[in-house]
Parts: structure tokens; C-alpha cells; sequence
């Protein structure tokens, strides 16, 4: 199979970000000069996961198995940045974060929440909480890079990798996209050999992610196949995941989003593992 896709998708989604008149993200540079794979990486990093200061959305999920046989999901991301965030010098985005997952449907995983407090100087901590064995179970870090919920993300790719834990080396730069291979530095813990992200040139959203093993085979894809601007920031509103070993395709689709919200701090604790706090998750 093909590693590339046809580059008239990615045309499209460059079409649909000018289109919704999303404002370029500025750079200091040198006029017609690519910015530094540093300033990339932390600009890409700060528009998946850190634009406002905290935001909510609801989420369907779809997971198709290579039969065609497909279970949704529906459930509801919380998300915080911690104080500091913002402040970071270089704009890399690297302060504290903290996520609240609460699942509603289907009945076997109505109720089931995730926890996730984001670390940089440490692995990150991450707690499970199954209403039907009323158990709260802590995930271990090497979890991380495991299903999440029987779907084709892993636990890591709903929160986020830390930029810090590659190496990253900016390989193309086509009209619309900076193409950022990023190699682990510590191998040993993952089970990629590296995966390139294809990182809109306007509005730094990374539209796609392939992921390479130490075959040199791309075994995992990742598309952002929908962009809308929301309160002025360019989000993903549905994104598809492949496993192109066993099959297997996850589809997420993003609704009722809200940034900025002011979301208390203790929402995030695991004291609303067991009570979900009702008021916020509507």
C-alpha cells in the first residue's frame, strides 16, 4: 500500500482553512524563509492542544473493524490549561494540563471517565474509573501507547505526546504544508521507528501523521478530515484514525465546542472520578 495519499485531499483542507478566514499564525522570520523546525513543532503543538485557556466538546466516536462491523461511542472532553501555560518562552506551550473524559453512551461504558494530568518533567498520570466494577483504576505510563477504549487512537494520542520527547527534522516544505519527521528518544518505549506530520502552513494545524515501524512500513494514519473556525481558533471538528495492520478505522466527530469557559480546577481532581460534575458536561 501507498504511504501517500493523494495530495488534491490536502489541497481541499488548505482550500477549507483560507476559506473559513483563519488568520496565519506569525512567526518571527526572515521574509520568504521557512521558520526553524523548533518554531513549527511548537506552534503545531500549541494549535492541537493548548488554543484557549480551557474548552470542552462532545464527541461521537465510530469504530469500523475490517468487516465493516462498527460500535460508537459518544462521549464529552474537558480540558484545563494550568496558569502558567501561556507564558512559556519560545510560545512552545509546555505548562501543565489536566483532561476530564466522561463517556455517556453506549450502556457498557455509560458513566466510564478519564482522567489525564499532564506532566513535562515527568510522565504524565492517568486514572480509569469503571462504574460497573465501581473500581478506579490508575493507567500505567506504558500504557499510554495502547487503545484506548477499543478504538484505533491510543491514550496518548487524546492528550497529546510531549514535543520534548522527540527529536524532530523538518524534511519538505511544499506550498501549503511543512512535512516534520520526529524519531523517539527513547525507542525502546514506543512502537515506532518514527511518523511525520503534515502541518498546515497557514493556520498550523497537522492535517495528517503517519506513523513508520522499524520496518519502514507506515502502519497507522492519522487525517484531520474536517476544519471549522470556533471563536477565532482553526479546530479539527472530525478526524479519522487507520491501523492498516489489522484494518481497522476509528472516526471521530467534534460538536457543541466551546473555548474559555472558565472551568474550575477541581473538576479535574479524582474526587469527580465517581461524580461526574453534571453542570459541566452538558
Amino acid at each position: 500500500m501507498s504511504r501517500y495519499w493523494p495530495v488534491t485531499l490536502f489541497q481541499k483542507l488548505a482550500l477549507v482553512v483560507i476559506a473559513l478566514g483563519i488568520t496565519p499564525i506569525a512567526l518571527a522570520q526572515d521574509a520568504g524563509a521557512a521558520p526553524s523546525v523548533e518554531r513549527i513543532v511548537n506552534r503545531a503543538n500549541m494549535v492541537s492542544y493548548f488554543q484557549g485557556r480551557d474548552g470542552r466538546a462532545r464527541v461521537a466516536m465510530t469504530i469500523t473493524d475490517s468487516q465493516g462491523r462498527t460500535r460508537s461511542r459518544e462521549l464529552i472532553i474537558l480540558r484545563r490549561d494550568g496558569p502558567e501555560t501561556d507564558a512559556v518562552e519560545g510560545g512552545a506551550y509546555l505548562g501543565e494540563q489536566k483532561y476530564y473524559v466522561y463517556f455517556r453512551r453506549p450502556a457498557d461504558v455509560s458513566q466510564m471517565t478519564l482522567l489525564v494530568w499532564k506532566h513535562q518533567d515527568r510522565d504524565d498520570d492517568r486514572w480509569l474509573y469503571l462504574p460497573a466494577l465501581d473500581l478506579v483504576k490508575r493507567i500505567a505510563a506504558s500504557d499510554k501507547r495502547t487503545s484506548f477504549v477499543g478504538s484505533d487512537f491510543f491514550y496518548e494520542d487524546i492528550s497529546g505526546r510531549s514535543i520534548d520527547a522527540d527529536s524532530h527534522e523538518l524534511i519538505e516544505t511544499t506550498d501549503n504544508y511543512y512535512v516534520v519527521r520526529n524519531k523517539p528518544k527513547r525507542p525502546g518505549e514506543v512502537e515506532f521507528a518514527y511518523y511525520d506530520v503534515y502541518i498546515h502552513k497557514q493556520s498550523f494545524l497537522p492535517v495528517r501523521t503517519e506513523y513508520i515501524d522499524d520496518s519502514d512500513n507506515l502502519y497507522r494514519r492519522y487525517t484531520a478530515l474536517a476544519v471549522e473556525n470556533i471563536q477565532g481558533y482553526p479546530t479539527v471538528v472530525k478526524a479519522r484514525m487507520e491501523n492498516l495492520r489489522n484494518g481497522g478505522t476509528t472516526e471521530l466527530t467534534y460538536s457543541g465546542i466551546d473555548y474559555d469557559l472558565s472551568l474550575p480546577e477541581d473538576v479535574f481532581s479524582e474526587r469527580y472520578l465517581r461524580r461526574a460534575p453534571r453542570e459541566y458536561l452538558q
